[in-house]
């Protein structure tokens, strides 16, 4: 394919150099260039790729795109297109490149705080159940089909993201759902790929060592919404003040759904059991495995997401009684002696407080609580008080352990986790989480319920810069046949 075929549409300050080269692959990694690469030179939070540019072109680079050409590249032989910003050109580009897959599929984006993954996934699941094919992009995993490939970010880079979309068309997938982050909004991973439905969770504080505010932060959810055709739908939860916020600019049909309020999408819980909880949806009851007011938003938008597909609200409902929760996400784990493990990924206060809101919903008289959680180094330190407190007013016993501590000092952490509690609350700090893990299990009773919160599926522990193995739900089974739970 030649550079003109895959720069068409794509807006640019000037080319320099020939047209009609051969591109065989694209990179924005100076290190994968290879004969006949297109190399993007992305200015990056902490490495500039402008600063590769000669070491690309050393490697075969037949052309680049920037954003300016260093001097001491003019006049190689390498064709050079300059744009305004290298990820904008990157997303068009690498959509061209690999034939516009996302033309070829319908896909939908899920964005909020909480529930992407739950969502995503559960639209997954529900298609192919249907008899679809379908691929998924989320946290935990990508999917292309029936086929598993690890997942490195929650939205990975354009390149990489039309590359699966394409095996997807390839596949025979007719659907695509996948997890939109705020970072990959602002970020342009997702710019050109076409979108026919935008789902909208909720917003709560979390990222902000990024997008350093707030406001910035709804922002970045919002140019989602912005973006979106007239021949696409918005579908958003108008229970979080956000939603509307979402709607106000967008081109999209708007659709809303709501547990409180009147809206084109509405549920109630009817009853919640230790085994799942009955919802009436749109005026139909139906039995879920699912527990917590939280995942009745996430069925719901699944449920609506379905119907703007075009599935008749029979067959949604009779496939959303078979869904089971996705791996970490409120994942219960039985001892023999009745205590009860539960691991989710909760890592914000909202999705802490909604976690054992729902716990509380099947709580039975003397049953116990006691939280393990942490928080994840190098990001926003203003919830780390927020979590700590909650988890000790909240639970009748919390331990504050280390999550992904990252290249911070984990006891550090911890100390910011504690200034949140308050006198008379029962809280414990155990920096390795192992320890904290077999403390939990060692305190808790018979019948007892014991929240691991933060990590969910993950399973490795991010300390310094490496990643070492480790699984909540690996521990706490270890730890409960150790003790003969």
């Amino acid at each position: 394919m030649t550079l003109s075929d895959i720069i068409k549409g794509v807006a640019h300050i000037a080319i320099e150099g020939r047209e009609d080269v051969e591109v065989a692959n694209l990179t924005y990694d100076s290190r994968q260039v290879s004969a006949g690469s297109c190399f993007f030179a992305v200015e990056g939070t902490v490495v500039d790729g402008h600063n590769f540019i000669a070491k690309a072109i050393a490697s075969g680079a037949a052309a680049v795109v920037c954003q300016h050409i260093p001097d001491e590249v003019k006049g190689t032989d390498c064709t050079f297109v300059v744009v305004e910003d290298t990820n904008v050109a990157m997303g068009a580009i690498a959509s061209n490149f690999y034939g516009n897959p996302s033309h070829e599929l319908k896909v939908v984006g899920v964005t909020g705080t909480n529930g992407k993954t739950t969502i995503a996934t559960l639209l997954y699941d529900l298609v192919q159940s249907m008899g679809y094919k379908a691929g998924l992009i989320s946290t935990v995993i990508y999917k292309v089909g029936a086929r598993e490939i690890e997942s490195t970010h929650t939205t990975p880079d354009a390149i990489r993201l039309n590359a699966m979309m394409r095996e997807m068309v390839e596949e025979g997938c007719e659907y695509c759902f996948m997890e939109c982050s705020s970072h990959a909004i602002v970020q342009q991973r997702i710019g050109g790929i076409r979108f026919i439905g935008a789902l909208f969770t909720n917003i709560t504080h979390e990222h902000l060592d990024y997008h350093k505010t707030f406001a910035e932060y709804i922002r970045a959810k919002k140019l989602f919404f912005d973006g979106l055709t007239k021949e696409a739908f918005a579908l958003v939860n108008v229970d979080d003040r956000n939603g509307e916020v979402m709607l106000q600019n967008t081109s999209a049909k708007r659709y809303t759904l709501s547990l409180r309020k009147m809206a084109d999408f509405r549920a109630k819980v009817i009853e919640i059991l230790n085994e799942g909880m009955e919802l009436r949806i749109d005026n139909s009851d139906v039995w879920v495995r699912f527990l917590g007011k939280f995942n009745a938003y996430n069925l719901l938008t699944v449920y609506g997401a379905a119907r703007l597909l075009g599935f008749a609200k029979e067959e949604v409902l009779a496939h959303l009684s078979l869904l089971r929760p996705v791996s970490g996400r409120f994942e219960t784990i039985l001892a023999k002696d009745g205590t009860m493990a539960i691991v989710d990924f909760a890592h914000t206060p909202d999705a802490l407080e909604n976690t054992i809101r729902a716990i509380e919903d099947i709580r039975r008289e003397g049953q116990r609580l006691i939280v393990v959680c942490g928080c994840g180094g190098d990001r926003d330190k203003t919830k780390r008080p927020v979590m700590g407190g909650m988890a000790a007013k909240m639970a009748d016993i919390a331990i504050f352990t280390s999550d992904n501590p990252r290249t911070e000092e984990p006891e550090q952490i911890l100390r910011e986790m504690e200034a949140g509690v308050e006198a008379g609350d029962k809280y414990l700090k155990i920096t390795d989480r192992h320890e904290a893990v077999k403390t939990a299990v060692m305190l808790a009773e018979r019948g007892d319920i014991i929240l691991l919160a933060g990590k969910g599926h993950e399973n490795y522990q991010i300390i310094g810069t490496e990643k070492q193995p480790f699984s909540d739900k690996e521990v706490v089974k270890g730890w409960f046949e150790k003790f003969g739970r």
